[in-house]
């Protein structure tokens, strides 16, 4: 009886979502997303992209595997946070979203930052439900497919589809990435990024608290007060990397 109670706990705190999803062929997995979200498992999410890791140990005897593990946990604790967040805003001020009508955050991006916040903490994923259609994959029959938004290629093709063990996932360019100067390349930097993933659910966390106990009074207000709220945690954790990065690239002709 306890345990029962406490998987009802679990599945209520994280809108429970379904055990497994479809990610057997590539449109399959294109529908996995947008059920993922439907279901209220966005925690998921962050599970359908491949993030190859080198075979390396780090100093603590963590793997890069692990470690990129760990952020992908993080991201889906803190998109799980932020999914119930969107709820409780869409609850909470339905005329205030009517009032904005439609507007997408493609429409918004670059106008009206605040605006922008407030259709992300109301609406996270409406970009994954309503553009599904406009996303297409093709399986290239060697393991990989390719990936085609409203019959153009995704990023010029940069991101695509590789198969794996598990099914489908969504692969992205990382020996690309990796010569970047902001990709992580130690177990210091992935372990920013997992409490970078941190700290903007601590905020996500607050902020829920502020609109259950009613000091939110509206959209607009919930857009000024989310947006400083992760922005603060996301300055901080930025700055920390950034330092990281620097000291690296000041000692690499050293090394």
């Amino acid at each position: 009886m306890v345990r029962a109670l406490l998987v009802a706990a679990a599945c209520l705190a994280t809108a429970c979502g379904r055990s497994s999803y479809d990610t057997s062929t590539p449109e399959a997995t294109l529908d996995a997303a947008v059920e993922m979200v439907d279901d209220g498992d966005a925690r998921a999410l962050p599970f359908l992209i491949e993030i190859p890791a080198r075979d390396i140990t780090f100093d603590d005897g963590v793997t890069e595997a692990s470690a990129i593990g760990e952020v992908k946990g993080k991201a889906g604790d803190m998109l799980a946070r932020l999914w119930r967040v969107s709820r409780k805003i869409k609850q909470r001020f339905p005329a205030d979203l009517a009032k904005e009508g439609d507007l997408g955050v493609t429409q918004l991006r670059g106008r009206d930052l605040q605006a922008l916040a407030r259709r992300i903490v109301a609406d996270p994923f409406a970009y994954i439900e309503s553009q599904r259609e406009k996303l297409t994959a093709e399986d290239l029959g060697d393991g990989t497919a390719a990936l085609d938004w409203d019959g153009e290629p995704l990023f010029g093709g940069t991101v695509t589809m590789v198969e794996r063990d598990g099914g489908w996932k969504f692969a992205v360019p990382v020996e690309v990435l990796r010569s970047s100067q902001y990709w992580p390349d130690t177990r210091h930097e992935w372990a920013v990024l997992a409490s970078m993933m941190l700290a903007i659910e601590n905020s996500l966390v607050d902020f829920e608290a502020e609109i259950d106990d009613g000091r939110i009074k509206s959209l607009r207000e919930a857009g000024e007060r989310v947006g400083r709220l992760v922005g603060e945690s996301v300055v901080v954790q930025s700055v920390i990397y950034a330092m990281m990065k620097r000291d690296q690239a000041a000692a690499a002709p050293a090394n």
